[in-house]
């Protein structure tokens, strides 16, 4: 499998501050690409797409607030990375809001997510890495990793959250309907329901969107992916979620596969787009899924086995010492 990395989605390296004005790490930080790196071996640059691809999903105003945010949280006078935190829970509308504490809330969900430095540049070739192991699998080859980081699947057209900024799969998808792909499969196994990608498509007919996750009732987003949003308008019955229970293994996640292949199968897709998070794993610090390295080659047989083209997309996956073995393990079950 052709795997596509581009490393300036390393510029991306947002911090988290502490009440004694020290700052850390955030978890979706740049040690996550170093792990998978280490263990996925040859990887090809991205190809510069352009914002068209982008702005087929996301509006062009959060695009511009995107690129501009953490130069005017700097403009304010303030240190570190730009964060949100009051949000219009009632009532959301566009509004012509000047200060950037403002347009932080009205264009995210969370305070987890913060803008740094280079969130734009890192978001941006994200983008262009999907696009571009997308441009592999529409040339006729069976499958090709997208590498991504910052991740994307809880980012909406116009709201960030999630560690999420610019929605990865959602942007290859509509490139793949614009080149004429026909009807698009999203399939996505990453521990928190991809939120933002239901977000996008619900009320669509030509893109299923299946998603395998933690129940909300429990776990982040907790707001979004339950068993009873399956779509509205022309998208009602081509959205399926399948929440799962703290604690779920191997079987009981492979016969909520099995549920969610048959369901993709119905559909019958020109593509499938693979949204995969490792976050599944035992030991990720943050989710509560108890999947094994040697579950995920075995998980990707029963995908691959279906024969439809696939991207794979990386989400989450925040189990460090253990990530890039882990995504190791899931493509070579392709």
């Amino acid at each position: 499998m052709r795997k596509i990395w581009d490393a300036r989605q390393l510029e991306h390296a947002p911090a988290l501050e502490l009440h004694n004005g020290a700052f850390v790490p955030h978890a979706e930080h740049p040690g996550r690409a170093e792990s998978i790196l280490a263990a996925i071996g040859e990887t090809e640059p991205a190809h510069d797409h352009g914002e068209a691809p982008i702005l087929r999903v996301h509006r062009q105003d959060y695009v511009d607030f995107l690129k501009r945010a953490h130069a005017d949280w700097k403009a304010a006078g303030r240190t570190g990375d730009a964060a949100g935190y009051t949000w219009p829970v009632v009532r959301r509308r566009p509004l012509d809001l000047e200060r950037i504490d403002a347009r932080l809330g009205q264009y995210s969900y969370d305070a987890g997510t913060p803008i740094a430095e280079g969130t734009w540049t890192g978001a941006y070739w994200s983008a262009q890495t999907a696009l571009t192991a997308l441009d592999i699998v529409l040339a006729g080859e069976r499958s090709a990793f997208a590498f991504c980081r910052p991740p994307g699947h809880h980012a909406g057209a116009d709201y960030l959250g999630g560690y999420c900024y610019l929605n990865n799969a959602a942007i290859a998808a509509q490139a793949a309907i614009d080149g004429g792909a026909g009807r698009i499969a999203i399939l996505d196994i990453d521990y928190h329901h991809g939120n933002g990608t239901q977000d996008i498509f619900y009320d669509r007919e030509d893109v299923l969107f299946v998603s395998i996750h933690a129940d909300p009732k429990t776990d982040y987003p907790f707001y979004w992916g339950h068993a009873d949003e399956a779509g509205e308008g022309p998208g009602e019955g081509a959205n399926l979620n399948i929440p799962l229970a703290r604690g779920t293994a191997r079987p009981k996640f492979q016969a909520a596969l099995d549920t969610a292949m048959d369901r993709i199968r119905q559909f019958s897709p020109d593509l499938l787009v693979l949204s995969f998070g490792a976050d599944t794993f035992s030991g990720d610090p943050i989710s509560h899924f108890r999947l094994e390295t040697e579950d995920y080659p075995a998980l990707a047989r029963s995908i691959a086995s279906a024969a439809w083209p696939t991207l794979v997309v990386m989400e989450g996956g925040y189990a460090v010492d253990d990530l890039g073995v882990n995504v190791a393990a899931f493509l070579g079950g392709f």
